[in-house]
Order: structure tokens, then C-alpha cells, then sequence
């Protein structure tokens, strides 16, 4: 396929690009995990510069609370399938490329099944869960991996797994983060916050890098970690090297990685402890009930409807005496430092008999809630 002058015009004359990089990016398949605040700009300037096939895996729906960041939705798309709303959106922008929404969550299986067909991934994804299968699935597959983060004010990008013939051995994510962080002992952008604009940032970047692989100009973040601070736009860089004890828990094989649970590996246990927001509406109105915040004291929103303790998470374990209740309900942001709270509090017997966490956090809480009048 020729491609178009017009469209490409302003890239095809950049001296070291011209046509010839055009058509490799016209001949190339690139498969994009999350449609969120980083695949949305990555995604919007991949079609944008006629990478030939790219693939979408997103299993969510548009929510409000998206569009401050995810600015390839609008109102309209509320409540549907961000891959096909995506999908839509990339193939009006540009007809001359070919679009392959997969509106479904990435498992190991379908990490075996789909990945063979692309010659490169982006991880735009918000979870260690699934940033460990991508990186393990890429590694046994031999594919480029392109790596974007991005917590409250702070983003980094780094390039895994590009096999160089003649060059260094590659370094993968295992390299630089030998073992998952204990459960809720790193915050998602839900639970941290983000500020919207940075995910705008980092997704352009991982979208500039992986143009840089494709066609060969520049230096790509091969083997490299690039961190952007918008607060102060400090940037540094760390040379990664191969950490050959990092990998004793990784998959060594495909069978091996179908059977890794990656959910257990990072902590995502079962969540027979929660409640939703309709229990706990209810048990907010029974006796001898504490309800606990385990946020921060300078987090937001603040919480007025109710009667509560304030014990940060950090805390908890020296300045937390509720032996006479009968039950305790932690909350937090979203959910994930509750749900800690309550398993460790748990673990230790004998100190109450119900204990429980809010599912969703304070924020489900205020959005669903029947105690709140809501429009």
C-alpha cells in the first residue's frame, strides 16, 4: 500500500524519515493494552501516524470520571465498550489503517493468542496483575515491549525485551521490578490521583517511541527508564541492566505462564471481606459499629455524612484499640487500602468479631449511595 502524501506529508519530508519510514509504519502491526489516560493518546497519534494495524484490548466502559484524562471520549460514550468506542473513533480519524478492537480482559490465554500476531506491545495499563502477565507473555514471545506509568504528578517510559542482532541482551520489567509490591503498597491512579494532563504526556511519549522503534531514527529508551515530574519538569534517566536473579519466579514456559496467577502473585486476594455500598448503608445504622479511614489526613473528598475514626494505614497497626466492638468497617478511596486493613486486622484473632471493608471506597460510596440525594 502507497501512502498518502497528503496525510503524511509533514512527516514524509523530516530529513531520515521519508517514505521509506512511512511504509514501515504503514506495514505494522501494533497491539495497545488499556484504552485509558495512557492508550488514549498513544493510541490517537499511532493512527495519526498511519501505523498500518493496531490493536485494542479494554475490557471497561466509558465512565464521568474518565473524561478528564481520556480525552478520546465524550459524554456520549458513557456506559460503553471503550475498544469499540475507540475503535470507531481511530477508524474515523483514519480510514487507511485497520483497527482491531478486543473488548475483553487480558488473561494468559488470550496473551498466547493474540500477541503472536503484532510486532510490538504497549502496556498502558494501570495494575501490576496485568503489567507482569504482559511482561512475562512478551518475553516468552520475543516481543518489544513499551512501558508507561503515570501516579499523581509523576510519569515514567521505559522500552523491554528489543532483541538488537550484535547489541546488549535485553532487560524486561522483571528487571527492574524483581517482585510485585505488596498489596496496596503502591497506589493506583484511583486510590493516588492523577492529574490529567500527565497521562497525556507519557501515552504521547510511549506513542513516539514506538514510531522510533518501528522506523529506526533516534535513540529509543532501549534499556533505559525515563521519569517526568510535571511539578518542577525534571526529567532523569536510569540505565537499566540485566538482573539475572530477578527472574526465579517468572514463567519459563508458555504452560507455565497459563498456569501463574498473576492476581495472587501481586496481592489481589479474594474479596470475601468487602461489603457494598447498599450493606453498608444499612450497617451504618446498627450499633456498636466503627467505621475507620485509613486515607491520609490531607486526602480528598472529605467525609461528613457520618461518624468516623481517622487512621491512616500506615498507623494502623500502633494506634488502633478497638477491642470492644463488634464490628469495623474500614474505607478508603477506592478500596484496595480498606481491603488491606481488613485483612490484616484479621489476621489477628480475637480482637472483634466482624471486620470488614467498603467496596469501591469512599467514592462509590458518594456516587451510589441511597443516604446521598443524587440528580
Amino acid at each position: 500500500m502507497e501512502p498518502s502524501y497528503d496525510r503524511y506529508h509533514r512527516q514524509m519530508i523530516l530529513k531520515d524519515f521519508g517514505e521509506q519510514a512511512q511504509q514501515k509504519l504503514l506495514g505494522a502491526k501494533v497491539l495497545v493494552i488499556g484504552a485509558g489516560g495512557l492508550g488514549c493518546p498513544a493510541l490517537l497519534y499511532l493512527a495519526g501516524a498511519g501505523i498500518g494495524t493496531i490493536g485494542i484490548i479494554d475490557d471497561d466502559v466509558v465512565s464521568l470520571e474518565n473524561l478528564h484524562r481520556q480525552t478520546l471520549y465524550n459524554m456520549a460514550d458513557i456506559g460503553f465498550s471503550k475498544a469499540n468506542v475507540a475503535a470507531a473513533k481511530l477508524q474515523a480519524l483514519n480510514p487507511e489503517i485497520n483497527i482491531h478492537p478486543f473488548a475483553f480482559r487480558l488473561t494468559t490465554e488470550t496473551c498466547l493468542h493474540i500477541f503472536p500476531s503484532f510486532d510490538l506491545i504497549l502496556d498502558c495499563t494501570d495494575n501490576f496483575a496485568t503489567r507482569y502477565m504482559i511482561n512475562d507473555a512478551c518475553v516468552l514471545l520475543g516481543k518489544p515491549l513499551v512501558s508507561g506509568a503515570v501516579s499523581k504528578y509523576e510519569g515514567q517510559v521505559a522500552i523491554f525485551n528489543w532483541r538488537k542482532a550484535g547489541g546488549d541482551e535485553s532487560v524486561n520489567y522483571r528487571d527492574l521490578f524483581p517482585e510485585p509490591p505488596k498489596s496496596g503498597e503502591v497506589l493506583n491512579c484511583a486510590e493516588a490521583g492523577v492529574l490529567g494532563v500527565l497521562p497525556g504526556i507519557i501515552g504521547s511519549i510511549q506513542a513516539g517511541e514506538t514510531i522510533k522503534l518501528l522506523t529506526g531514527i533516534g535513540e529509543p529508551l532501549i534499556n533505559r527508564l525515563f521519569t517526568f515530574n510535571l511539578l518542577n519538569n525534571q526529567t532523569y534517566e536510569l540505565i537499566l541492566s540485566k538482573n539475572n536473579a530477578a527472574h526465579s519466579s517468572a514463567p519459563v514456559s508458555k504452560e507455565a505462564l497459563l498456569q501463574t496467577d498473576y492476581e495472587w502473585l501481586c496481592g489481589n486476594f479474594t474479596q470475601a471481606l468487602e461489603i457494598d455500598v447498599d450493606l453498608f448503608d444499612d450497617m451504618l445504622d446498627s450499633g456498636n459499629t466503627v467505621i475507620v479511614d485509613v486515607r491520609e489526613h490531607d486526602e480528598y473528598p472529605p467525609v461528613t455524612e457520618f461518624p468516623h475514626l481517622k487512621v491512616p494505614l500506615s498507623q494502623l497497626g500502633k494506634n488502633f484499640n478497638q477491642e470492644s466492638a463488634e464490628t469495623i468497617i474500614f474505607f478508603c478511596q477506592a478500596g484496595s487500602r480498606s481491603l488491606q486493613a481488613a485483612q490484616m486486622l484479621s489476621a489477628e484473632q480475637g480482637i472483634v468479631k466482624n471486620i470488614y471493608s467498603l467496596q469501591g471506597g469512599i467514592i462509590n460510596w458518594k456516587k451510589n449511595s441511597k443516604k446521598i440525594g443524587h440528580d
